[in-house]
């Protein structure tokens, strides 16, 4: 584990992290906004998702700075008196739990799809990229409301195990197609390559060619296509679940979050929203950036 660390750190992508201000910025944000909400149950001041422990007396206090705050609240309660920092955490782990693990469903969808449309070409190529047609008019939003409405219909009792399912499968859905696209043009590039020819030549099959030959070197764009897509995903999610499609009020997400605070926004409750509204904007504008760090690495030219 040592030595690979080392190897990493020594690399060209390595030498480009260390000498980038803005990538070690980003990482550190990202580090911490995800540290936060995978530890949140130790790490949180309080469980706001604890009924037992809410006192509405505390409900809408402002921040500590504020002559009417409270140290025990630094960033102030919601209307149901649960702490803000504390519900910023457990709900950046949902948001990014959604956004994970729909950005991974849509590369395995995806990178599959690309392979098999580039490699055998002629009609799985064009079946393919008429499908990729179809689901590009189709978007996020409108698919979850789509799901949502027959899922409830279907299963009026799984209301909040629903919820996450229409979430992740509407964002893959709409998602995978991205993947598809860019791994067909790399792989038509290399499927004339010398070493594909070799390889049919002495008879490797064509699924041993895609897997272990073409698979690793149509991967570096797919790389950086997946750290941008998680803060689209994970910016889709807020959005669903701001429309109320999204996480069920007792597992808030950071978009369920912004949703609550809304109501409030005017009334001079001004931290329910604009915090949650803050931590989206981080998480997605750090995960952006390393993006951009990574494509820059990964590409000799750009450099």
């Amino acid at each position: 584990m040592k030595k690979w660390l080392f190897r990493l750190g020594d690399s060209d992508i390595g030498y480009s992290f260390r000498n980038s201000p803005v990538a070690m910025t980003a990482a550190g944000i990202a580090f911490v906004c995800i540290f936060c909400s995978v530890f949140a149950n130790w790490v949180a001041p309080h469980n706001p998702f604890d009924l037992s422990t809410l006192e509405l007396s505390d409900a809408r206090l402002p921040p500590a700075w504020d002559k009417l705050g409270s140290l025990k609240y630094l960033l102030g309660t919601d209307d149901q008196g649960r702490d803000i920092l504390s519900a910023l955490m457990f709900g950046a782990r949902i948001s990014l739990a959604v956004g994970l693990a729909s950005v991974a469903l849509s590369v395995l969808i995806g990178v599959t799809l690309g392979l098999l449309a580039g490699f055998l070409g002629g009609w799985v190529d064009a079946l393919l990229m008429r499908l990729c047609d179809v689901m590009l008019s189709f978007p996020a939003i409108l698919v979850a409301l789509l799901i949502a409405g027959v899922g409830r219909a279907l299963f009026p009792s799984a209301q909040e195990s629903l919820a996450f399912f229409v979430l992740i499968i509407s964002i893959t859905l709409t998602g995978w197609v991205q993947y598809a696209r860019t791994v067909r043009g790399s792989t038509l590039v290399e499927r004339h390559k010398e070493y594909v020819q070799a390889a049919r030549v002495t008879g490797v099959s064509s699924l041993r060619i895609m897997r272990r030959h073409v698979l690793p070197n149509v991967l570096g764009p797919v790389l950086v296509l997946a750290t941008i897509q998680v803060a689209t995903a994970i910016i889709i999610e807020a959005t669903l679940s701001f429309l109320g499609v999204g996480a069920p009020p007792t597992a808030p997400s950071l978009g369920t979050l912004i949703r609550v605070g809304n109501n409030y926004l005017f009334s001079g409750e001004w931290w329910i929203t604009v915090f949650p509204g803050v931590m989206l904007i981080l998480i997605s504008l750090s995960v952006n950036l390393l993006g951009d760090w990574l494509r820059d690495a990964l590409n000799p030219k750009l450099r």
